[in-house]
């Protein structure tokens, strides 16, 4: 299976130019949908007024190579290692769910657009990857959903709620389960299972794609954004108009470490 390019299956009872023709359509989606999340929730105009009003209040003028150097570090700590969440589960399921994102979506397209025909030979190395992304998707995102999500640890909620909020993570997981499901029930040979799982996979993706102005995938743009912005802030001073940390915090005594940490 983890040799197979399913997408090369598809070719025979599908064109590749439709193949291409949808997942450009996706992308079109995601920038549709950013597009409107910016217009109707106002982010970019909050992070262009925020940095006027630190650029104001910077108690430093950074040059061009510490504003580089600080970006830089932030993209490498902050961002590549979602250092925010701190050490622990939580912290290494998201690392799981976006590098095998990443590597899912990379390698989807590679497959798509660079062997698209059935008679292409597709380098095993890129099959495999695009197997191994999926299930490492799977892997952070079910360990996510079932075992480390806030309102399920801190709130009791039953791990079967549902609300909007969960729709990314819900359509991603739907995504990559589904194009495992179609991948191996093609290999296999099981032409009705292959099928079933295929229109799986193309819901997922439209739900995925297609609903980023009601999920929370734009929030993989801001956040990033955001990050750099806060480090910014800290390099020159104004640190967002926020006081520094004081020297000697509140000692809150050993109560403390009676429970374990989960309320976020």
């Amino acid at each position: 299976m983890f040799y197979n390019n399913p997408f090369s299956g598809l070719t025979e009872i599908v064109p590749p130019l439709a193949i291409q023709g949808f997942t450009i359509l996706m992308v079109g989606l995601v920038i549709l949908g950013t597009l409107m999340d910016i217009i109707h929730k106002k982010n970019v105009k909050y992070f262009f007024n925020n940095a006027k009003k630190a650029k104001k209040n910077a108690k430093i003028q950074l040059s061009t190579t510490q504003k580089t150097s600080v970006i830089l570090k932030t993209v490498a700590h902050d961002i590549a290692t979602t250092a925010e969440l701190g050490r622990g589960k939580r912290r290494i399921a998201h690392v799981l769910g976006m590098y095998g994102t990443i590597i899912f979506w990379i390698t989807s397209a590679l497959l798509i657009f660079s062997f698209p025909t059935a008679g292409s030979s597709t380098p095993s190395s890129i099959t495999i990857m695009w197997h191994a992304g999926a299930i490492i998707t799977c892997l952070g995102g079910y360990w996510f959903w079932f075992f480390l999500r806030v309102d399920v640890l801190a709130e009791a909620h039953p791990w079967y709620r549902i609300i909007q909020a969960d729709l990314f993570v819900l359509a991603l997981l739907a995504c990559a389960t589904f194009g495992l499901a179609w991948s191996f029930t093609q290999y296999s040979g099981m032409t009705g299972l292959s099928y079933l799982f295929l229109i799986l996979y193309i819901v997922s993706n439209l739900i995925l794609f297609g609903g980023v102005y009601w999920s929370k995938f734009a929030h993989m743009f801001y956040k990033p954004g955001a990050a750099i912005q806060k480090n910014l802030a800290e390099a020159d001073g104004s640190r967002d108009n926020l006081p520094p940390p004081a020297e000697a915090p509140q000692q809150f005594g050993l109560g403390i470490k009676r429970e374990q940490p989960k309320h976020y």
